[in-house]
């Protein structure tokens, strides 16, 4: 009786055993399916739920910056994309300011960012690392010179010194300019503040630059001694669009709907006066539409 006693004791603990490995695999099992779902769950979805849209800048006036006197998110694609967040149900917008030469890699690797809206050019080489919604405007560049210059025209560069903004499509092309004679030397700088104070001191002869940021900045600050060099074809498109991660199509499209509705009930039309633009910065629906993404 006591050896029945025994093995009978030893049989209860076996069984107890393999119940708890069977309980701690199920819940093994479980964990690991709720970490997948929190690791594959749509931004879209995972935005909407925190209420919150997140967009890096780099503070650029006029695109999206930080108004200094009233602390608000204020600028040409600030109130598009507070535009779009509203239409969407999204009630807040946070800017995380960046320099502009780190957004795309920011956006990439800060999972805290969702978006990117300060004035973004469509590129073939920015496309190859971020997905671009549908464009929201176009916006080519000026070249800017002192009001009082020996630079009349596009022709009289050539013994000039250009300068230009670090990471934008401009710079291609400035040195493309000089690679073909048409430019004496090109300047890089930091940010659009240093490359106009640059002109406006005499440090450089000329800079390209935003044509909104152009018109909008020498209507607006009366210090610049600056003008727009005119007549001028631009050379680039100038397509303005935000950018996402590749793998946020969901978020891509819910933002390209929007921006879609918006130009179709003329909203961006409105907006786009603000800040002294017109129908010549209007991009279509169906011209806005990015082939190849």
């Amino acid at each position: 009786m006591q050896k029945m006693g025994k093995k009978l004791l030893v049989l209860i603990i076996i069984a107890v055993n393999c119940i708890t490995i069977m309980v701690s695999f199920g819940t093994g099992v479980s964990n690991a399916e709720t970490s997948s779902n929190v690791n594959t769950k749509d931004r879209l979805e995972a935005i909407k739920e925190k209420g919150v849209l997140t967009v890096a800048s780099s503070n650029d006036v006029p695109f999206a910056y930080i108004d200094s006197k009233t602390n608000e998110f204020t600028g040409i694609d600030a109130e598009i994309i507070s535009e779009v967040a509203r239409r969407l149900g999204i009630n807040k917008i946070e800017m995380k300011q960046v320099a502009f030469e780190n957004l795309l890699m920011e956006l990439n690797n800060n999972n805290n960012i969702d978006m990117v809206t300060d004035g973004l050019y469509v590129t073939e080489e920015r496309k190859k690392e971020v997905l671009f919604t549908n464009i929201w405007y176009k916006e080519p560049e000026a070249i800017i010179t002192l009001k009082v210059s020996r630079i009349i025209s596009k022709e009289d560069l050539k013994n000039a010194v250009v300068g230009v903004q670090l990471a934008t499509a401009f710079v291609e092309l400035a040195q493309q300019w000089q690679k073909d004679g048409l430019v004496k030397e090109v300047r890089i700088f930091e940010s659009k503040s240093e490359l106009l104070l640059a002109v406006n001191t005499g440090k450089i002869d000329a800079c390209i630059t935003d044509s909104i940021i152009a018109s909008y900045l020498l209507s607006t600050d009366k210090g610049l001694y600056l003008k727009i060099l005119a007549p001028y074809k631009p050379e680039l498109p100038g397509m303005v669009a935000a950018a996402v991660r590749k793998s946020d199509t969901t978020l891509a499209d819910a933002v390209n709907k929007k921006i879609d509705e918006m130009k179709e009930d003329r909203t961006l039309t409105v907006i786009f006066k603000k800040y002294g633009m017109n129908e010549n910065n209007f991009v279509s629906v169906k011209d806005g539409y990015i082939s190849g993404k």
